[in-house]
């Protein structure tokens, strides 16, 4: 639901959500994915990028009017499949409730969450057994939780399921027994993640920093721009990023936070910002260090680095070349291969054209790293 908060936080009057809990196959959207329609037939997000849309907003607007949440699927094989536009070859299941902000429930909470940038997970009964549960919902912020099913031990489990998810900012159906029993599926509880935005830090204030900037912001990074050089590290370059760090780079690197979802983009390509960054960034966490520099600069910025104490090991773990073989020229182009490693490293993709592969399009669940 996190792509449509924006959008639904000035309703004021009840309303219903779609949010895709499950896929099979091919399908455009994963887990989390919302649709939203309110009572004057307004609608916000997408489910299915387009496929089903007409179906869902219908759903939609039944659970507006009788109160009743439902849990519906769409798949190829399904008697109106083409009727409602389905004919990727994927099934996707959704868990449809009626919202209303009126009421004390987890809605402003959640907001108030998402808006300090503190991590949430919203867990949501989508199926019991006996049915008297379905539409609960529990709210986990800080660890702290609220709302729930009344019963101790279930309620125990979904927290504990909710705070691994919420670990990875993963959004997953969790299956468990009517006293939260593991391995067991008297009721279906979908986990949607609410995790801060993940970080990307951009180290070196030059053209081609600007362009993967803003990418990173496309993708729905917190972008940050570090620099020693004050003359180049200026909001004027980089007006839309959202920070910009005018320090030397390892010295920045030590003093954050970075951890297993951060992406680190060294673009300097000069030894003495490099070496003692890389230094820094290869022994941390970070799930991807990409640095830009040609092929000769690649064989003598790791020798440097073996000197300096980096095993072959942790070598394997850099992006150099940074980026995929697009025979990108301009700063833009090159963004976009940068982009586009990244993106393959986080879902398992292999980095060549869909029309050479017969790999599955889309990666149900991401890796827990994006390490190379």
């Amino acid at each position: 639901m996190r792509d449509i908060l924006e959008s639904i936080r000035s309703w004021t009057e009840p309303f219903a959500v779609a949010t895709v809990v499950r896929t099979w196959k091919s399908s455009p959207r994963g887990p989390g994915a919302s649709m939203a329609v309110n009572v004057a037939g307004e609608a916000v997000g997408s489910v299915s990028g387009g496929c089903v849309e007409g179906a869902v907003y219908e759903a939609c607007r039944e659970v507006l009017e009788t109160g009743r949440p439902q849990l519906v699927r769409y798949g190829v094989s399904d008697d109106d499949a083409f009727e409602v536009g389905l004919t990727c070859g994927g099934t996707i299941e959704l868990f449809v409730q009626r919202v209303d902000p009126a009421a004390p429930d987890h809605l402003a909470d959640l907001l108030t969450a998402v808006d300090a940038e503190r991590p949430a997970a919203l867990a949501t009964v989508a199926v019991s057994q006996d049915g008297n549960l379905v539409g609960r919902h529990l709210l986990l912020v800080d660890g702290v939780a609220r709302g729930g099913t009344g019963e101790e031990r279930l309620d125990a489990a979904i927290v504990d399921a909710a705070s691994g998810l919420l670990e990875h900012g993963r959004n997953q159906m969790v299956h468990l027994g009517a006293h939260g029993e593991r391995r067991m599926d008297e009721l279906s509880v979908f986990v949607e993640s609410f995790a801060p935005a993940p970080r990307m830090i951009v180290f070196g204030a030059i053209d081609f920093a600007a362009a993967v900037a803003r990418m990173g912001s496309f993708l729905g990074y917190h972008v940050t721009v570090c620099d020693a050089r004050p003359v180049f590290a200026t909001r004027a370059r980089f007006p839309e990023v959202d920070e910009i760090v005018v320090q030397w780079p390892h010295e920045y690197l030590r003093s954050v936070t970075v951890d297993e979802r951060t992406v680190l983009c060294v673009l300097t390509h000069d030894p003495k910002f490099d070496i003692p960054l890389l230094v820094e960034a290869l022994n941390g966490p970070a799930a991807y260090i990409g640095v830009m520099g040609s092929r000769r600069t690649h064989v003598e910025r790791n020798a440097q680095l073996l000197e300096h104490g980096i095993t072959e090991e942790q070598l394997a773990r850099l992006s150099s070349p940074i980026g995929l073989d697009l025979g990108a020229h301009t700063p833009e182009e090159t963004a976009v291969s940068i982009a586009g490693e990244i993106v393959a490293l986080r879902w398992g993709g292999t980095g060549r054209r869909l029309s050479d592969v017969d790999t599955p399009i889309h990666r149900e669940q991401p890796p827990v790293a994006l390490r190379a």
